[in-house]
């Protein structure tokens, strides 16, 4: 007796006109990262993205509706690839000066890796509502985070934490790495030094 195969075979049909579906997908989302962090998202059409994507722009819209469904697709994909420093190591360390550090020294290897690429979306944040938006939601509290761990040995108060909070978000942005790693003949762990140094003039300074 012959065994209808149908059944079986439609089964293998769709799942793999799910793959397709899922492969097609992040060739946009790749495509789409790839051009934020070059021209910056603001100046990436659709266009841009389903060219380089190789589909067209209809396939673009099907797969993500709007810009900030595949801007959130996008900041997504780039965090898990590329995972941000886990702060709460850094809260295992007693002394302040060796977390940070640590600290430091992580944050600005984590630039060395994806600077070049982030630089584009941080300037297009200043004057795009939506990279704005993405980096409040991916990036703003996992470094208000580190900020924080990096601060809690100073125990400092009022002004002090005031002053010790700026310089703290001044050498982590990004910005200020670039400025230090742009210094001619200083090294990593020159930079690091340099914002130990700046960090803990200001969490020893009289209110």
């Amino acid at each position: 007796m012959n065994r209808d195969t149908r059944p079986a075979r439609r089964k293998y049909e769709l799942k793999r006109r799910a793959e397709r579906q899922d492969e097609t997908r992040q060739r946009i989302v790749d495509a789409a990262i790839a051009l934020h962090t070059t021209v910056g998202p603001a100046r990436t059409t659709v266009s841009a993205i389903a060219e380089r994507a190789g589909v067209q722009r209809h396939t673009v819209y099907s797969h993500f509706p709007d810009e900030r469904a595949l801007g959130l697709a996008c900041s997504g994909c780039h965090v898990e690839r590329h995972p941000l420093p886990d702060a709460a190591a850094w809260g295992k360390i007693a002394d302040s000066e060796e977390r940070l550090r640590r600290g430091f020294a992580e944050v600005y290897t984590y630039y060395a890796r994806t600077g070049e690429g982030l630089a584009p979306i941080l300037r297009d944040a200043a004057s795009h509502a939506l990279t704005r938006e993405l980096i409040e939601l991916r990036f703003q509290p996992a470094f208000e985070r580190m900020r924080d761990v990096l601060a809690e040995p100073f125990h400092a108060r009022g002004a002090r934490r005031t002053r010790l909070l700026a310089t703290l978000d001044l050498f982590l942005h990004l910005h200020t790495w670039h400025m230090l790693a742009s210094t001619p003949a200083m090294t990593m762990a020159q930079a690091v030094e340099t914002a130990i140094r700046a960090v803990s003039a200001q969490s020893t300074e009289s209110a």
